[in-house]
């Protein structure tokens, strides 16, 4: 039986085209993913009337059934072809938004939270360890897999609260699963990986057990982290709902700002890492995590805590990635069965910090709360270095490779040059603007149609109370609506195309 090799294989001659379009597919299924979590326990009181008590039913069982799939969805990535398992994920992914699209009851609901699962499951231990293959070769292939799934979340998010209150949860469901179907599609016509080697393909549930023995220190980092994280979040929607009083919309806004930062921040965190190394990295990470968590105890109000979710945001940009490739350099062979018992961890970490969250909140307050997030990631500052050092992998990974040359055109009718010395490597040319400047020429021509319109979103922010205009103000129905939102979304675009082209400036100055 084939299928693809490890990270200790050399780089496939199709390599960078087969992670170029898993990244596209990691984008489009990321976002739809985050969306539906988000979203799922809104849906489900208001579209079908479920209890406090049923929606916490029908995030178990989402949450259950993908923890007890990743371990099985990393024997399948070691075992079978990888673009067919993700694509297979991203299919039950889709599956799962259509049913809660047509759902009516708790029971459809409960089928669909169940497929979502198994889906993200199948889903995400195969693309990472598709992109795997390329660690040895390139090592910035973890954040540039991060940034995309970021990227993916903040465009979903932007784009499925305007479109809300047109569509609705069904419209937005639906759109999910389009999203999904897309993906599948890009993984089925990515290329295919490199043959297993002979005994790669050993008994599962040894497999298993071999890894996680493996990879037990760093599986216990992870778990800590994961636990606060997740903590702090449902904390912090605890807080932005009950004392400050803001919507979901505001809400939204509020965490924005910090995926974006983390879309456009791993691959630069990765440029320090290769520098300071894996462990020196990891705890730095945890001292700002922990600052973050300490601050949050007495952020006065939510645009302090956006700030402060931007802090958090870097240190994860700099967190996950380095997990996974410790994960996918100490798996070897194995890499699908390592991803599936990293994201166990990692799964079993969330469940536990969201149990907590709530018990901790009710009986000892926001700032005990925080404090002792705050504690558990400056145990990180120990844990996860040590952990790095004791799975015996290098601290510092090799340098991303730098892009090819673009070679220079020689006139066909020259004479034949006299013998010169052989020119050094020409430094690389600064990302052009070009491209830039026609987006922003087309934007501002499109936005001065829409001022005359009066169907300018900008206008609004301007003129407008900021937190009504940021949680949608759509003049009409129909079709003013829809160019109203259009413009917002393109806004939000925008500003992001600002910020990237910007940061890649920024590191190209000498």
């Amino acid at each position: 039986m084939t299928t693809d090799t490890g990270t200790e294989a050399a780089d496939h001659p199709r390599g960078p085209r087969r992670e170029r379009l898993t990244l596209l597919a990691a984008t489009l299924t990321s976002g739809p993913a985050e969306l539906l979590d988000f979203l799922l326990p809104l849906w489900a009181g208001a579209a079908l009337g479920l209890g406090a008590t049923e929606v916490g039913v029908l995030l178990a069982v989402e949450m259950l059934s993908s923890l007890v799939a990743r371990p099985f969805a990393g024997v399948l990535a070691d075992t079978r072809d990888r673009r067919r398992v993700a694509a297979a994920g991203a299919l039950l992914y889709a599956a799962s938004a259509t049913g809660y699209a047509l759902a009516t009851g708790p029971a459809p609901a409960y089928l669909a939270a169940a497929l979502g699962g198994i889906g993200g499951a199948l889903l995400w231990v195969a693309v990472s360890a598709i992109v795997s293959e390329r660690l040895a070769a390139d090592s910035a292939v973890f954040p540039r897999l991060f940034s995309a799934q970021e990227t993916g979340s903040w465009v979903a998010f932007v784009t499925g609260f305007v479109l809300l209150v047109r569509i609705d949860y069904t419209g937005v469901f639906l759109l999910c699963a389009a999203a999904c179907v897309t993906a599948a599609v890009l993984l089925l016509r990515a290329p295919g990986g490199p043959p297993t080697a002979p005994g790669e393909t050993d008994a599962a549930h040894g497999g298993i057990r071999a890894v996680s023995r493996r990879l037990r220190p760093m599986l216990l980092a992870v778990a800590l982290t994961t636990t606060a994280e997740a903590a702090l979040s449902l904390l912090l929607l605890f807080l932005l709902q009950r004392e400050f009083g803001l919507d979901v919309m505001s809400i939204a806004f509020v965490f924005l700002p910090g995926a974006i930062a983390m879309s456009l921040a791993a691959e630069r965190m990765h440029t320090y890492v290769v520098r300071f190394g894996r462990a020196r990295v990891l705890m730095a990470a945890s001292l700002s995590g922990t600052a973050f968590a300490t601050g949050l105890a007495w952020a006065p109000n939510p645009y302090v805590i956006a700030a402060l979710w931007i802090l958090s945001g870097l240190s994860w940009a700099a967190v996950m990635p380095i997990q996974q490739a410790v994960v996918a350099e100490a798996s070897g062979a194995r890499v699908g069965r390592g991803m599936g018992v990293y994201e166990s961890a990692g799964l079993f970490g969330a469940l536990l910090g969201a149990l907590a969250a709530g018990v901790l909140y009710e009986r000892a307050g926001w700032t005990a709360c925080c404090l002792v997030a705050a504690a558990i990631l400056l145990s990180g500052a120990v844990i996860s270095p040590a952990a790095v050092r004791r799975m015996g992998v290098a601290d510092t990974p090799p340098p991303a490779p730098a892009p090819a040359p673009v070679p220079v055109p020689v006139p066909d009718a020259a004479p034949d040059p006299e013998p010169e010395p052989e020119p050094s490597p020409a430094p690389k040319p600064p990302p052009s603007t070009r491209a830039l400047v026609g987006h922003l020429a087309l934007f501002t021509a499109a936005q001065l149609v829409l001022l005359a319109l009066d169907l300018s979103w900008i206008q609004d922010l301007f003129t407008e109370d900021l937190l009504t205009t940021l949680n949608g103000g759509t003049p009409d129905d129909g079709a003013p609506g829809w160019i109203y939102g259009a413009g917002k979304i393109w806004t939000y675009i925008m500003l992001v195309d600002l910020l990237r082209t910007g940061v890649r400036l920024l590191r190209a100055r000498p």
